[in-house]
């Protein structure tokens, strides 16, 4: 250190010739990326801390910090009575070259601030910890340079920082941490010694917190893991259960079973596979997308250092699995460990995704005590280690762009194993990704339209490289509101953390925290929405009959949604592109999914015929964020004057279907406030007009281009209101007591497909039979219908009235239609019936 300080006295030159040797190889990141963040007083002094006493780590902050116009480290700290040669200093000892550590020590510079700062309270610096990770690979055993060089949680000489910077200079990560305020850290302590340590404490922690986002906890061998699984008394508890009565011999098969599903689960976690990923996935995002827009990254930067983090992002690909990592790790941040289908453990990728992250899990082990037990134990152990963890509570990928039902499975677990052991806290964090093209989108269709789910394959995945061709337009990555555990459990039960641990037996009060732990996932997920020019561009054009509009109009109308959106966002953190009307067609014009057809009265704009269908995948990406406006807008579609209370009369009729399908935020007693404020935006549009009579609203004249942008936005939900008017339908003309729910499902699906094939567009999602069962159930909750002993549905005049409100939603002639479609005959009731039995069978 001596020497050092007398490079920095004596000898600058060779200071700076020393760190411009070090940057012919060395290559730095530097987070935060606006260090306007950091909130520095330019009025206070600033002092830096590091953590290891290196020469290379002070030759890096001394250029970081001349580059980016911070207060200079390797200049003089003025600060007010005391002056010093430098404006930095070390918190731990270097490690010695051979031979015995050294005992630690303070720095000299800490203790005078110490000394300055104690009694005299107009004295101030800012501490400004710098944490500096070279490489970011845990301690891991699994080969010996990696050991030895990877920047891990072990102490680390010189000899070993030498080799370090040569294997991983180029991957260097430097981190300015929040300032901290000396005079708030000292001013309540008794005595010197004392206000020395707790300011060392305070950095210990926060340079261990750093470290941990950065490189994870710990980790031992997957092989040490695996037996320590097979010692945790649950799964003892299993094996032994498994084993019977069978003796040693059988326990021992038993054991070997369990170390079996152990390492058909466990992560292996390689540092140098994940940057090798990185490296790849930076050619691929390129390849495949004209670049990655990640928005409210603070949600996730705010929560890491002090909680653990549970991603729960929607599932529409399977790019995003890979997608958030990457993102994540750019943060510097460690990956998150991913829950992954055991149907992606393929030759080669399974290995290579498993070496990424990746834990892999059956897609139901119902049954298996002993699958289960191990599964369990293998998560709590990720969970009380404090590993970041990933996995899709939608359990599989969305096949029609809606948020599917969230699942209790995962959640369950993690909440069980929280409880089980809460040490650090956990948050949820809600992930939306949405894909303006996307990779499967054909298989999907295909799906939608009956065909069997294909199974996944090593030769699917050589086939999908003629795909690195094609243009997919932009990837939109929004994090949502941070979800705290224990903030759910205590709405549900405030004592929670006096109860007594349990295993099958689950209270009533945490099956309450896991179903409003979905409902707030799910909230978070669609509050994160961001509608993008091609969302935007599929909710007009999927409208129109033939899906095509004038070149003009569509600009206005593209533009009459950004502005609804933006003066009534479904929340403050959805995001809006950033584009006019103008320039979003111009948009999706340049990734070929619509055509201009050049005409002298103006250009005809349309999508090509093969698009579509998959273009509804992006309209249902964000259906959610105006389905309440355009509920509105349809019904001043066909009524051209409505006041305030038949308003909402009619809404309070529809949406609670509506929230039920789409996840909608608002609750009942919410809704006259959100109605009242649409009613508002749209007004302001322009689209609707409250005048003369006090809460009556009314529709633009309707020869006004206003009334043809609100007919056509009201459109946007007629395909929703013609699936609920079909069930009601079904179920009025057949009566009570005839049909089951899944017999009505079944009935519904089929006469929806019919009607698509006959009058509407052909789009697979019109008849998904997930949609009918969510609208049954929700029949059910709501009382408009029920059970009978022999499963059957029964309800009285309440459902009939509910049927007759769509007179106001929907023209007489598509009613008409639907009546005539719906009035089957006893025989033609019984075939279908028969058939959806015979296909259920098979």
């Amino acid at each position: 250190m001596t020497t050092m300080l007398k490079f920095l006295g004596l000898d600058r030159p060779f200071l700076l010739l020393a760190r411009r040797l070090l940057y012919i190889w060395v290559r730095t990141r530097v987070l935060p990326q606006d260090l306007a963040a950091l909130g520095l007083d330019p009025a206070k002094p600033v002092c830096y801390v590091m953590q290891r006493r290196f020469f290379s780590n002070l030759l890096l902050l001394g250029r970081e910090t001349e580059q980016l116009g911070m207060p200079p480290s390797l200049a003089p700290l003025d600060a007010g009575k005391l002056r010093a040669r430098r404006s930095f200093f070390f918190l731990n000892r270097a490690e010695p070259w051979f031979g015995r550590r050294k005992a630690p020590g303070v720095s000299p510079l800490l203790t005078s601030l110490v000394r300055a700062a104690r009694g005299h309270s107009e004295f101030e610096v800012q501490l400004v910890p710098v944490n500096i990770l070279w490489g970011r690979s845990p301690d891991k055993e699994s080969s010996i340079w990696q050991l030895l060089f990877s920047d891990d949680w072990a102490p680390r000489g010189s000899l070993s920082q030498f080799f370090t910077i040569l294997l991983h200079g180029r991957n260097t990560l430097l981190r300015f941490g929040q300032p901290m305020s000396l005079q708030e850290l000292v001013s309540d302590t008794e005595d010197e010694e004392r206000a020395i340590r707790k300011v060392s404490r305070v950095l210990r922690v926060h340079f261990r917190q750093q470290r941990e986002m950065a490189i994870g906890p710990d980790l031992s061998h997957r092989r040490t893991q695996v037996e320590g699984l097979l010692e945790a008394p649950s799964v003892r508890a299993a094996i032994e259960l498994e084993a019977g009565q069978g003796g040693a011999g059988a326990v021992v098969k038993a054991q070997d079973k369990a170390r079996a599903y152990a390492l058909e689960i466990a992560a292996d976690y390689s540092y140098p596979v994940v940057r090798v990923l990185d490296r790849f996935l930076t050619w691929l995002w390129t390849r495949l997308y004209d670049g990655v827009e990640v928005g409210h990254i603070e949600a996730l930067t705010s929560v890491a250092a002090d909680h653990e983090i549970i991603y729960v992002p929607c599932h529409r690909s399977h790019i995003d699995y890979l997608l958030l990592s990457y993102i994540v790790f750019k943060q510097g941040l460690m990956v998150p460990h991913i829950a992954a289908g055991a149907n992606l453990d393929l030759p080669v990728v399974g290995g290579i995704l498993r070496r990424g992250g990746a834990f892999f899990l059956r897609r139901s082990f119902k049954g298996n005590q002993l699958y289960a037990a191990v599964f369990n134990e293998y998560l709590h152990m990720m969970i009380a280690k404090g590993f970041p963890i990933e996995y899709f509570v939608e359990g599989g990928r969305s096949r029609t762009g809606r948020l599917l039902q969230p699942k209790a499975g995962m959640l369950s677990m993690t909440v069980q194993s929280y409880l089980r052991d809460s040490t650090k806290p956990i948050v949820f964090l809600p992930v939306y990704i949405g894909y303006e093209k996307l990779f499967e989108g054909r298989s999907y269709v295909g799906e939608l339209m009956g065909k069997p789910k294909k199974k996944e394959s090593l030769f699917d995945l050589v086939l999908a490289l003629k795909e690195l061709k094609k243009n997919f337009g932009k990837v939109h990555v929004n994090f949502g509101e941070p979800i705290r555990l224990a903030e759910v459990l205590s709405a549900a039960h405030p004592g929670w953390r006096s109860e007594p641990a349990f295993n099958d037996e689950r209270p009533a009060w945490f099956s309450q925290s896991i179903e409003a732990l979905m409902r707030r996932i799910a909230d978070g997920l669609n509050s994160a929405a961001v509608a993008n020019p091609v969302s935007l561009a599929s909710l007009a054009l999927l409208a129109t009959p033939r899906h095509a509009l004038d070149a003009e109009q569509l600009a206005r109308q593209l533009d009459g949604y950004k502005r609804l959106l933006t003066i009534a966002p479904y929340t403050a953190r959805t995001r809006v592109t950033e584009l006019d009307g103008a320039a979003m067609v111009a948009y999706v014009e340049r990734l070929k999914l619509v055509q201009r057809h050049p005409h002298a009265l103006g250009d005809v704009i349309h999508l090509y015929p093969e698009e579509a269908v998959l273009l509804t995948y992006n309209r249902n990406n964000v259906l959610h964020c105006v389905a309440l406006p355009a509920l509105i807008a349809c019904l001043f579609a066909r009524n051209t004057t409505l006041s305030r209370e038949q308003l909402g009369r009619l809404a309070r009729t529809v949406y609670p279907f509506l929230r039920a399908e789409l996840f909608l935020r608002w609750c009942d007693e919410e809704l006259d406030s959100a109605l009242d404020h649409y009613l508002a935006a749209l007004c302001e549009l322009g689209w609707l007009a409250s005048h003369g009579r006090e809460g009556v609203y009314h529709a633009p004249a309707l020869n006004s281009d206003e009334y043809a942008q609100l007919s056509l936005f009201g459109e946007a939900v007629r395909p929703t209101l013609l699936r609920y008017f079909i069930t009601l339908a079904v179920l009025t003309q057949q009566g009570p007591g005839k049909m089951t729910p899944q017999q009505l499902e079944g009935v519904c699906h089929l006469l929806a497909q019919r009607l698509s094939l006959l009058r509407e567009f052909n789009a697979p999602e019109f008849f998904d039979r997930a949609i009918f069962r969510t609208f049954i159930q929700t029949l059910k909750e709501r009382g408009l219908a029920s059970t009978d002993e022999q499963d059957r549905l029964v309800f009285d005049g309440k459902l009939r009235d509910a049927s007759a409100e769509a007179r106001f939603v929907l023209p007489p002639d598509v009613r008409q239609s639907v009546l005539h479609l719906t009035r089957l005959e006893p025989a033609t009731m019984a075939q279908a019936l028969a058939r959806l039995a015979e296909k259920s069978k098979g």
